[in-house]
């Protein structure tokens, strides 16, 4: 077994999931019409994916993260070469935080598109 997806919402799906195939090297998988009159974006690699959610409505602010039941902290991503990742997270304007070398792997954590939280890891 494994992960297949995960969906979240964010303001513009489009913007977020070209964000993310620059950032990592992803693709989008499928777009189209979704629930409630919304529009889906699948970006990711051909084993999983983030499914993109933008509904019709206009959104509440994002509550607090790790302070509420059921909420999304961040995501992670594992990469093959840290430094390049990170150099690109920078071009793109975002501050990486969080640096740690512990086991298992190398990481670090931005505050991306949409203030969605990512921790990139590398287990090289």
């Amino acid at each position: 077994m494994g992960l297949e997806h995960v969906n979240m919402t964010v303001p513009d799906a489009r913007a977020h999931a070209a964000i993310l195939c620059e950032l990592f090297g992803w693709h989008v998988r499928w777009q189209g019409p979704a629930k409630d009159d919304g529009f889906t974006v699948h970006v990711g690699t051909d084993d999983g994916y983030l499914a993109l959610y933008t509904p019709a409505w206009e959104l509440k602010p994002e509550a607090h993260r790790y302070h509420h039941v059921a909420g999304m902290n961040h995501v992670g991503v594992v990469v093959a070469d840290l430094d390049a990742v990170e150099a690109k997270v920078r071009a793109a304007g975002y501050t990486p935080h969080s640096h740690g070398d512990y086991e298992p792997g190398t990481r670090f954590y931005f505050d991306g598109p949409d203030d969605v939280e990512y921790e990139v890891v590398s287990y090289a």
